[in-house]
């Protein structure tokens, strides 16, 4: 429940602050450019941003490093070095060996902007990167592994305060609708799924969901910068919430072929195969995963394998291939285990289906070994919990 309330504050919208940040109380010709709308500034990083979404991440920083030489008066190239820290973490955001520089360089954002945004000219630019600056450390702060619920309310507020000063303002950029969509989409969401939030959510504004969905569609044909962060947050809310499967689909398969070696679009292009029914086309899209992560690839680890695995082990389950389902479902039992997701649904099942293929195998000792494991990691009202009592009781 705290983590949806932070959702809504924050959507409603290398150590310390980088020292290189380039600050003056003079206002040279360069202030006059608004960096965020500039077509050829865009046209410059454009395979910046390509390396970026691709995990290859040592060139686009170096792009981005000479963007902080040129402006470093300005917020955009601490964004986009913060962006790439982000990008590090996304695979498994229990991983927080980035944190400490990812928030390095959204506080220098945030200081960048409160200067810019003194001048009128770039008051809703500097809006604009103070939202999402604030946006991105309250996501972070709430993660499964801070849960700094405190921090994140405070970023998740100031969220808010500077979204509603840039709202409507997108015939500037259409980077300035992203927060609007997701804010539309998810303040109404969020109450109907959760009705004790109601109360609280009466104090902020009236949102409209198709109308969110519709402005992260825009977002994601016409900016450039939250380009594919919203196309991210619109593949999940059609996949989870709008039970979209085809249009989900198209968006991960997109998000797969232009940016390859992303592990995170991997994973979700082979979860979306997965759920739609598509096993043949899955298996290939899993097996490369499997690959990858032996193989040592930047990004591919244990939360993409646990993924992988299961997909693996089912396919072959169905397939009446023993051996190979079980190899997999091990996999992903190991997998699980390594990032201490036992309580998930890719660890319990792969314990009950290793328990049900050597109940079958009529190998009792290891079927009651795995069965009594998901027992254990299960609660007893989980429907894995009472299938593997029922596979008990027929010993």
């Amino acid at each position: 429940m705290k983590r949806l309330l932070i959702l809504i504050l924050y959507l409603a919208g290398t150590v310390g602050t980088i020292a290189q940040a380039q600050f003056s109380d003079k206002t040279d010709d360069n202030e006059q450019i608004i960096l965020i709308s500039d077509m050829q500034l865009q046209i410059d990083i454009n395979q910046a941003m390509n390396d970026l979404y691709n995990f290859k991440f040592a060139k686009a920083e170096q792009q981005f490093r000479w963007l902080k030489q040129k402006y470093g008066w300005h917020p955009l190239p601490y964004f986009l070095l913060g962006l790439s820290e982000w990008w590090k973490i996304m695979p498994n955001v229990n991983n927080t060996a980035h944190d400490e520089n990812f928030l390095a360089y959204m506080d220098t954002v945030i200081t960048i902007s409160e200067r810019l945004y003194e001048i009128p000219r770039h008051e809703v630019e500097a809006s604009f990167f103070l939202a999402a600056a604030y946006g991105f450390k309250g996501r972070l702060y709430s993660s499964e592994e801070r849960k700094h619920w405190t921090k994140s309310a405070f970023a998740g507020k100031n969220a808010l305060k500077y979204m509603q000063e840039s709202k409507g303002m997108d015939d500037l950029s259409p980077e300035l609708l992203f927060g609007d969509g997701l804010y539309n989409y998810f303040s109404v969401w969020v109450p109907e799924n959760y009705p004790l939030l109601k109360p609280i959510l009466a104090f902020f504004p009236k949102g409209d969901k198709a109308l969110g969905i519709k402005q992260l569609r825009e977002v994601s044909y016409n900016a450039f910068y939250t380009r594919t962060e919203a196309m991210v947050f619109l593949m999940r809310i059609l996949a989870n919430y709008e039970d979209d499967m085809p249009r989900a689909l198209q968006i991960s398969e997109y998000l797969h072929q232009t940016y390859p070696d992303n592990p995170y679009f991997h994973r979700y292009y082979a979860r979306l195969l997965y759920s739609s029914g598509k096993f043949s086309s899955t298996k290939p899209v899993a097996e490369e995963i499997m690959a990858r992560i032996d193989s040592g690839m930047l990004g591919y680890e244990a939360t993409s394998g646990r993924y992988a695995a299961f997909f693996l082990g089912q396919i072959y389950e169905t397939r009446k291939d023993n051996e190979k389902a079980k190899y997999y479902y091990l996999r992903a039992k190991e997998f699980a285990e390594q990032i201490e997701a036992t309580d998930t649904g890719y660890y319990l099942y792969s314990l009950l289906s290793l328990g049900e293929i050597y109940q079958e195998e009529g190998d009792e000792k290891e079927a009651k070994k795995y069965l009594k494991l998901v027992k254990k990691h299960a609660r007893r009202k989980d429907a894995v919990h009472a299938k593997a009592r029922e596979r008990l009781r027929e010993f």
